[in-house]
Formats: structure tokens, C-alpha cells, sequence
């Protein structure tokens, strides 16, 4: 079957409830899957993508995509894996937080031509139920043998878990139950730390309904080569919010992947063919020093995130940095690209003499220096050389009257801040 040939390839499908069962399922009719994500925070990141992106993968052979974002779920914690409890939040902080999330996950489905996708909150059903409905209903189904046999709760044992979250495992199994009534869901898709959860699903339709045909499928934890953490940078996550991560640094951080880790990442989160990709795998073994793979890997993935707009304005970025001819860029454009380069306020008081700025930012380490730097010609003001020894960062120097870039060398940054 070529969807599930695909995936294969892709090396996508880490377990399946029933293999046999749903290649039938598939190849009889168009089904309905369900993937989910709670809340914690006003953004997913990317170690979020691979679940919803494999679902789209479903969703271009015409089956049809149930979104879900927890907001039920969302105020209770999923145990998974974790070493202690989650923080609670407040029912303002999820309700916030799901529709941020909701709003990023529809541009990924929003699909010219492909089938719709159903975007759901759990909350809608799951808020309705009050506590002894929830036990006759529901719980009475799921034994605590069968609970305490899950990896997930039986890890927090030693070190303790509420009541809350140990319910959680049925919460997400009435999701499951639910949208298999409503929306004749038979697919959950979910990472590999929710094979437990999507399980107590199963065990839930099989008991509830008396004709159950419902599957599970979890996709492999994405791993770096170097057995680092993928998803991660020196200033933390890398999220789809382009408020907490920029396009530029979201494009730089899939166009930096190693040649170790390139290929496994164009199976994964794009959808370039399979001879697209394989050819890509050529050129990184023949030509590594254009980084082919590696451009169109942070090409395909920014654009489906960000849009066609913040990749070429990423693109733009990368070329002016690359070149070091920074006159081409807006003041926001630069702003984006240099955000975690090293930065020196100068106050109303200070000097603003290139020498002065220069000693002071700790940019040359001596007046010495200094003067050697800017009379030899290594240094650069917003892209352009400077050799005057009686410069002063004024005027057009000072992008929107805030800031100034300074480079030394060829690659050194620095931004100048003014208070």
C-alpha cells in the first residue's frame, strides 16, 4: 500500500496495535485519525511536529484528520514519562493556550485540495461530565491492574503521583472513545511515550461499543546522531511561535543540521518525494559543501510553519549575514538576525567615538587595539567600513534610533543598544 509503504520508508511507524488490521482498514476506505496535544504552554515546538505531520501525511491519501488540543486534558497533566507532577494551570491560561496552539496546527492542514481537517477540544465533552458519571461511566471499565501496568504510571510509583494525574490515562481514552462515536474515528497517532495512553483507549471502545475496529500507531522519539537532544538550542526550545522563535532562527536551526542527521529529518518533516530526497541524500555524500539537503530541509519546514513570506525574509537574512553586507535589511530584519549577539548599552552620558565604543563594548580589548582595528579596516558599521578614527555613531548609524551593529572581522557581531 503506498501510504503505508511511505511511512515505512520514512521510518515513521515505530508500533501498530495491528498491522495486518488497519493495511485492510486503509485500503477499503477513507477513516477518520485523531492526534491530540495539550496545552501546557501558548505554542507547540518542534518535538510536537512528527505525530500531526505524519496525520497530514494520511490526510493527502484522503483520509480525514480530527485535531485535538486538550483542553480538558490540559488542566489535568499527563504523567508520561515525567519525574514529578506538572504545574496546574489556570482554566485562563489553557483556554489561551488552546487557541494559540489551535491556530498553528490549521496552517499545517490547511491543504488546498485535501481533505478537511476537524479541529476539536476535548474540553466541549469532557467539561460536561461531573464526577459520578465519570466513575459509573468510565471508570468502572479500567481496572487498577490494568493501570498500574503502564510504564507511565507504574515509573511514578517510587516517587509518587496524585490521584489527578493518575486518572489521566482515561481521560485521554475517552477522547478516544469520544471521537470514535462522533466522528467514527479508528486511528489515534501519537509519540511513542503515548503507546500506554492510546492502548487504554482501545480498551475503552472494546468495552463501551459492541462492534469496536479501532487501531493505534506511535511514531519514533526524534534523536539527534550525537545522541544530543533534538529540538533544542544554547537559548532553549525552538518553538513554532514566531514571537519565541524567529523565522530566521527557526530556518538557521533546521539549515545547521549535521550530515548525520539531515536525511532522517527530510523523511520526517517534509514532504518531498522519495526520489527528491534521495537524490539530496546523493549530494550530501558528493557535495556536502553546498548543503543542499540541509537548505531545502529548513526551506520546506519554514515555509509550511511561517509561510512563503518569513522564508524568504529568513533567506534574505541568511544571505546578508553570509555576505556581511548588511544595507539590504530592515531594521526588523536585522533585529531578528542578530538577537543573541553580544549587546552594549550605551547611556546619554557615554561616549560615542568609534575607539571609545569600540574599548568600552569590549569588542577590542585595548584604545591600542582599537585604533589598529578601525585604521586597518576591520570594522564595520551596519555593514559598512569604517577607517575615521573620529567616527561617532550618530544619525543613520542608528537604526530606528535604537541600535547599531557592529562587526569586527568577519564574522564577529556586536549590537550597540542606546538607553
Amino acid at each position: 500500500m503506498e501510504l503505508i509503504n511511505d511511512l515505512a520508508w520514512r521510518g515513521i511507524i515505530y508500533q501498530q496495535t495491528d498491522e495486518e488490521g488497519m493495511k485492510n482498514l486503509l485500503e477499503k476506505e477513507s477513516i477518520s485519525l485523531y492526534c491530540g496535544a495539550d496545552p501546557t504552554a501558548d505554542s507547540l515546538h518542534i518535538g510536537h511536529l512528527l505525530p500531526f505531520l505524519t496525520m497530514r501525511r494520511f490526510q493527502e491519501h484522503g483520509h480525514r484528520p480530527v485535531v485535538l488540543v486538550g483542553g480538558a486534558t490540559g488542566l489535568i497533566g499527563d504523567p508520561s514519562f515525567k519525574k514529578e507532577e506538572r504545574l496546574l494551570l489556570t482554566t485562563e491560561q489553557v483556554q489561551h493556550n488552546v487557541r494559540s496552539i489551535q491556530a498553528q496546527l490549521q496552517k499545517i492542514f490547511d491543504v488546498k485540495g485535501q481533505t478537511e481537517a476537524i479541529m476539536v477540544n476535548n474540553h466541549d465533552w469532557i467539561g460536561e461530565i461531573d464526577m459520578i458519571s465519570f466513575l459509573r461511566d468510565y471508570g468502572k471499565y479500567i481496572g487498577v491492574n490494568y493501570m498500574l501496568a503502564k510504564d507511565t504510571i507504574a515509573s511514578r510509583l517510587e516517587t509518587g503521583i496524585s490521584y489527578t494525574e493518575f486518572t489521566y490515562t482515561i481521560l485521554q481514552a475517552m477522547d478516544f472513545n469520544h471521537l470514535y462515536n462522533v466522528h467514527n474515528c479508528k486511528l489515534q497517532i501519537g509519540g511513542s511515550d503515548q503507546w500506554g495512553n492510546i492502548t487504554t483507549g482501545l480498551e475503552l471502545i472494546r468495552k463501551m461499543n459492541d462492534d469496536s475496529k479501532a487501531f493505534g500507531m506511535t511514531i519514533p522519539l526524534v534523536t539527534k546522531a550525537d545522541g544530543t537532544k533534538f529540538g533544542k538550542t544554547e537559548s532553549g526550545a525552538v518553538w513554532l511561535d514566531a514571537e519565541k522563535t524567529s523565522p530566521y532562527e527557526f530556518y538557521q536551526f533546521w539549515f545547521n543540521s549535521t550530515d548525520a542527521d539531515v536525511v532522517k529529518y527530510l523523511k520526517f518533516f517534509t514532504f518531498l518525494d522519495r526520489e527528491t530526497i534521495t537524490k539530496l541524500e546523493e549530494s550530501v555524500q558528493s557535495e556536502p559543501h553546498k548543503r543542499a539537503a540541509q537548505k531545502a530541509l529548513a526551506e520546506e519546514v519554514t515555509r509550511m510553519v511561517h509561510g512563503e513570506g518569513a522564508l524568504a525574509q529568513a533567506q534574505k537574512i541568511t544571505a546578508a549575514l553570509f555576505s556581511g553586507d548588511l544595507k539590504g535589511l530592515t531594521s526588523s530584519e536585522i533585529k531578528q538576525g542578530f538577537k543573541d549577539v553580544p549587546t552594549y548599552v550605551v547611556g546619554e552620558e557615554d561616549s560615542t567615538n568609534i575607539v571609545d565604543v569600540l574599548v568600552d563594548a569590549k569588542i577590542s580589548s585595548s584604545k591600542r587595539q582599537a585604533r589598529e582595528d578601525v585604521s586597518n579596516g576591520a570594522v564595520y558599521i551596519n555593514g559598512d567600513r569604517v577607517t575615521e578614527l573620529d567616527f561617532v555613531l550618530e544619525g543613520d548609524t542608528r537604526l530606528e534610533n535604537k541600535f547599531t551593529i557592529i562587526r569586527r572581522g568577519k564574522k564577529k557581531y556586536f549590537m550597540i543598544q542606546y538607553s
